[in-house]
């Protein structure tokens, strides 16, 4: 700590009283990947399970025709 006049100055750590680690970025970015492999996944092997277009079984990418008014 050191003194001009009326003001203070003190460090970082001095005035956290403590140190920071880097741990908080190593758990974000963790979980940020564990986060986009596990939504990965769950988009995989949704689209691994839907049903496939066959011809004649009536599924298609298209939406229904909406009636005439």
């Amino acid at each position: 700590m050191e003194r001009h006049g009326e003001e203070v100055h003190v460090s970082t750590d001095e005035a956290r009283s403590g140190s920071t680690p880097h741990v908080v970025r190593y758990v974000l970015g963790f979980s940020t990947l564990l986060v986009i492999a596990l939504l990965s996944g769950i988009w995989i092997i949704g689209a691994i399970n839907a049903p496939q277009d066959q011809p004649g079984d009536g599924i298609t990418n298209q939406a229904p025709p909406t009636p005439a008014e």
